[in-house]
């Protein structure tokens, strides 16, 4: 029975919970995922769970937010002033985006006030964990032309063209 490494094929089935900061949790129905292990990145605590796995095994894995989005950083909240912001766009608990000087301006708008805002400048996503619980359906060996359009599609991917 082959194992998970490094340029073998996975197929996994898994269900997806995401935690978010406020404690709530937003379940995922069932998906199905196929990737060459080592070429295609995933988090690493992914990885590191399913390294030496087999097909048939189930796994629960843990992902904290530091792997996926990045951590929610108190730091990132300002309060700025309204001036210079266009003033229709400016709703409490909605996203503010603006071109400024060739730059967009993006943030959560936590509160408005009478000069200012209380801007929160995180990712939108930042601070969110998640779990999966997967089995590994199916390892293969890839191919060499299935390892090279893996490693292709993993190049683009990184500079943002996939």
């Amino acid at each position: 029975m082959t194992e998970i490494a490094t340029d073998t094929v996975v197929t996994i089935k898994f269900t997806m919970q995401t935690h978010l900061p406020d404690g709530s949790v937003k379940e995922r129905p069932d998906e199905s995922m196929e990737f060459i292990f080592g070429v295609e990145r995933q988090p690493a605590s992914l990885e590191e769970a399913l390294e030496h796995a087999q097909a048939g095994d189930k796994l629960r894995v843990q992902i904290p937010p530091d792997e996926i989005y990045g951590e929610y950083d108190p730091v990132l909240v300002h309060e700025i002033p309204r001036e210079g912001l266009i003033q229709s766009r400016i709703k409490k608990g909605q996203f503010y985006r603006q071109m400024k000087k060739g730059s967009l301006v993006s943030f959560k708008v936590l509160d408005v006030r009478p000069d200012t805002v209380l801007a929160d400048f995180n990712k939108p996503m930042a601070g969110i964990a998640v779990s999966v619980d997967l089995e590994v359906l199916s390892v293969r060996e890839a191919s060499k032309k299935e390892i090279e359009a893996a490693i292709d599609a993993q190049n683009k991917r990184s500079i943002g063209c996939g």
